[in-house]
């Protein structure tokens, strides 16, 4: 829509990428801060980016949450908390041994680390 000068409102003229999500930001420093440890790769599952160890992903960003693998006691305690949400890829099957927190649900980075321990190498 034109003003009455005949050009475009600043916010229409400009060609604006879109801003990152706080979820984006925060799976982005827990990326930068596990790149530093050799054994983790960066990997695709489910049409997202996460992280992988021994050949294993451990950690991911899907739909604005973190979603990480952790032994089914603990993720039914995230659950029952309320801080976080058994996860389903989109088959209608719910995977036991993965969480789904959003941004608000606890710290990242310490789930995180808790998913790379639980997946690293040496587990059966």
């Amino acid at each position: 829509m034109k003003s009455k000068t005949g050009r475009q409102p600043r916010s229409q003229s400009r060609n604006l990428a879109p801003s990152r999500t706080e979820a984006e930001k925060l799976f982005e420093s827990i990326v930068k801060t596990f790149s530093r440890d050799r054994a983790i790769s960066q990997s695709r599952m489910f049409g997202s980016s996460g992280l992988k160890v021994g050949g294993k992903v451990f950690a991911m960003l899907v739909t604005e949450k973190l979603v990480v693998k952790l032994p089914k006691e603990r993720v039914e305690n995230l659950v029952r908390s309320g801080k976080g949400s058994h996860f389903d890829p989109g088959h209608g099957r719910v995977m036991t041994e993965w969480v789904a927190v959003e941004t608000s649900g606890g710290d990242w980075f310490d789930l995180a680390s808790e998913a790379r321990i639980f997946v690293g190498p040496g587990r059966s």
